[in-house]
């Protein structure tokens, strides 16, 4: 009887042709929390770009394109039992150094760093540190030393977050400069690591590097939420990011909306298994700029150009258009256009210091940089040295003409007939 009701029919029938029957989390009790609130409330968040004087005039971010091809030739001339090499030793590495133009007018740009003489034979051009650049390369082989606790646990880190704990050398070596790490540590990596970390052969041929850690690693979010009482451990616990927004910035009320919803989502970090979320998420989401915002907080000078970050999707499980979380989160990360590439910058590290740790070779490479500028200003005295010169000699010589032509008309004078 039950069943021959037309409302019972209709019941029967949509339960008979439902994909995801209503009761069907009464027989599936094993589903953890988060599939439930893996929901996309996708808004098409869209500022406009506005620059940012600020951020666009942190001089180690900026000039750090410069830099890493000077203390590439920097290290060459250092490690040279002599401490000078000709410039035949590194005329035609260019490539090697990422140096665009002829090697020897590079090292030519920046006297206060190289200082070029005449060497013993054929009168080729050398090249030697000055005494400044002398005293700030060993304080940067004592920091190397003194940090390599700090050093291998940034490197670990690094591979912590990716898939399967492990990633190719050639990876590593592209993010090098990045980390931190000296140029010969992967030439010397059994002396550089300890027992967590091991060789293992990847697909492709690839040679890689993993490691193993049982214990639990925290995200720098996580322990500064923990330090605030906002944290807990718990599992799938929600954790607000720091945001810091223009003083100028109006949003929309459905992105307003849209942002106070995703806070309130539970914070999954970078160093946890990310395979059961739904790409296309709001959790997911939050997950990848975890990810972006501690990965910025283990560099240097917590920014990277964006173009060599979009390299790191493969093994670190991103979306295709992982770029769009930079554009979505302008209230975390800072977009500079300088030097004809895109940097992204994350904005806590320079807005709150407290907040993320300052990187022990920060301080070495702002001393290279105040040499690089003042390569700058003696190049700049030189030229109007020279300008100065150039003009002394064009009227000594208009002074000479005019000399002439007055002994020129004295004779005239003189051998006229009375």
């Amino acid at each position: 009887m039950f069943l021959t009701n037309p409302t019972s029919k209709t019941l029967k029938k949509l339960l008979s042709h439902s994909q995801k029957p209503i009761f069907s989390f009464l027989c599936h009790p094993q589903n953890p929390p988060y599939s439930h609130t893996q929901k996309s409330h996708y808004v098409d968040v869209y500022m406009k770009w506005k620059k940012d004087p600020y951020y666009d005039s942190i001089d180690h971010i900026h000039k750090s394109i410069q830099l890493k091809p000077i203390i590439s030739l920097k290290n060459c001339i250092a490690q040279d039992p002599n401490g000078c090499i000709p410039i035949s030793q590194v005329s035609k590495r260019g490539l090697e150094f990422d140096v665009l133009m002829k090697v020897a007018r590079f090292l030519r740009q920046y006297p206060a760093i190289f200082e070029e003489f005449t060497g013993p034979q054929y009168n080729l051009p050398w090249f030697r540190l000055t005494p400044e650049a002398v005293e700030i390369d060993r304080e940067e082989k004592r920091v190397f030393e003194n940090c390599k606790e700090d050093l291998k646990d940034r490197l670990k880190r690094f591979i912590l977050m990716s898939k399967g704990k492990v990633l190719p050398l050639k990876i590593i070596q592209g993010m090098q400069w990045y980390l931190g790490l000296p140029e010969d540590f992967l030439r010397c990596l059994e002396v550089n690591l300890d027992g967590s970390f091991k060789f293992v052969e990847m697909e492709d041929g690839l040679k890689g590097l993993a490691v193993e850690c049982e214990e639990k690693v925290l995200s720098v979010i996580q322990r500064n939420a923990m330090k605030k009482g906002v944290y807990f451990g718990e599992p799938m616990e929600a954790i607000e990011f720091p945001f810091f927004p223009r003083k100028d910035a109006r949003l929309r009320r459905k992105i307003d909306d849209w942002l106070k919803e995703f806070q309130k989502l539970p914070y999954v970090s970078p160093y946890e298994d990310f395979l059961h979320l739904d790409p296309g998420s709001d959790i997911a989401e939050k997950r990848v700029v975890g990810f972006l915002h501690e990965l910025l907080s283990l560099f240097v000078e917590h920014s990277a150009e964006r173009k060599k970050l979009l390299c790191l999707k493969k093994y670190f499980g991103l979306p295709q258009k992982v770029h769009k979380a930079f554009e979505r989160h302008p209230h975390m990360f800072y977009l500079s256009l300088r030097n004809k590439t895109c940097t992204a910058i994350l904005k806590e590290a320079y807005n709150d210091k407290l907040a993320i740790e300052r990187h022990p070779l920060l301080r070495v490479r702002n001393k290279y940089i105040n040499l690089m500028k003042q390569s700058g200003v003696i190049l700049k005295n030189k030229r109007l040295s020279n300008r100065f010169l150039d003009r002394g000699s064009a009227k000594l010589d208009l002074d000479l003409d005019v000399v002439d032509e007055e002994r020129g008309e004295i004779t005239d004078l003189d051998v006229s007939p009375v």
